[in-house]
């Protein structure tokens, strides 16, 4: 299903005024031909104006046909029009139109709410919890079936998947979509919002499944047989593109462009969050410990060059090696060290 554009179509206003021109001399004509068809009692006076009126009359019954074909647009907003079943195109663009009265609006997505910026005139909450008998009648008449063409922002809810390790983590995902084809978002799909929604979280548990959530070794996250430090927490922005060209790849089809996709959450699911935090710092602390002690070594090995160098002591192996002990202690330590101040002999 290809869309059909429907051009020239801006004439509403010169139709409205005309109806309304056609309505007033309608109800002038059939009060002129009455007054002057008919006499008191009834009989008819004048052949010709009691036509006229007749005439008139049923004119004032026939001239509303024209009114549904009348459609107003804001910008960024478009009608996909049916005729009889038939797909008999699509008017986009600001502007007043009018189009074959016969025509009647579809979109079978007006009434879905998803957790995401809204539509136009969308269904509110009020309405949608409204009593089964209201919402039958807003479905016979009262819904508005003009489809948004702005970019929409759709956040689903968050997931729970396991990363390629098997890490039960906790995503969600933000994703910046519009509808770029009406004909086939409306015809091709059943609903396209429901669809789109639906795709978001296949791609998402495809994408998420391929990298762990920190920096593992030995995996292989693009695909080349080679190891590689993606991940999930670090290469962010990488893995949001692949999740945006999944789901371009299968909304295609649905007339609907995916204009960005971005990660809104990511954490360790509640379950595994506390090991994983044990984890990291434990990971931590080694770091913190390894860089203290590099330190601390080339600290003493610069004091003992100094104090050699300068000839200020001599020091035998084992007063070096209790020297450097002493050092390390002090450098390494946790707490401030108390130093003793020893007023005698060094031996």
């Amino acid at each position: 299903m290809e869309e059909k554009l429907l051009k020239g179509r801006k004439c509403g206003l010169a139709v409205l005024v005309g109806v309304i021109v056609a309505y007033i001399a309608a109800i002038a004509l059939m009060i002129y031909g009455f007054m002057n068809g008919y006499a008191a009692d009834d009989s008819i006076k004048s052949m010709p104006h009691a036509v006229l009126a007749i005439v008139c009359l049923v004119l004032l019954l026939v001239l509303w046909i024209p009114i549904p074909g009348l459609k107003i647009l804001r910008p960024q907003e478009a009608y996909v029009l049916t005729l009889f079943g038939k797909y008999y195109g699509t008017l986009k663009g600001e502007g007043f139109y009018f189009v074959n009265p016969f025509c009647s609006a579809i979109n079978p997505a007006s009434a879905t709410k998803l957790n995401q910026s809204g539509d136009v005139n969308s269904v509110s909450p009020s309405v949608a919890a409204t009593s089964k008998n209201e919402s039958l009648k807003l479905e016979l008449g009262g819904r508005d079936k003009r489809i948004s063409l702005k970019i929409m922002t759709l956040s689903n809810c968050r997931q729970k998947i396991n990363d390629c390790l098997g890490n039960p983590i906790e995503i969600g995902i933000a994703v910046m979509w519009k509808v770029v084809d009406t004909a086939k978002a409306v015809f091709n799909v059943d609903n396209y919002k429901e669809y789109l929604s639906l795709q978001c979280d296949s791609a998402l548990r495809d994408i998420v499944r391929i990298y762990p959530y920190d920096v593992a070794e030995g995996v292989d996250t693009t695909g080349d047989g080679q190891p590689d430090e993606g991940s999930l927490r670090g290469s962010s922005e990488l893995v949001a593109e692949r999740i945006r060209e999944k789901i371009q790849s299968k909304v295609s089809s649905a007339g609907l462009e995916i204009v960005e996709a971005r990660i809104t959450y990511l954490a360790y699911s509640p379950e595994i969050a506390a090991a994983m935090l044990q984890r990291q710092q434990a990971t931590a602390i080694i770091d913190a410990r390894k860089m203290i002690v590099d330190g601390a070594v080339g600290m003493v090995e610069m004091a003992l060059e100094r104090l050699n160098s300068g000839g200020m002591v001599t020091l035998d192996e084992e007063r070096k090696a209790a020297m450097v002990s002493n050092l390390l202690v002090v450098l390494c330590g946790n707490k401030d060290a108390q130093p003793i101040v020893n007023s005698g002999s060094l031996y």
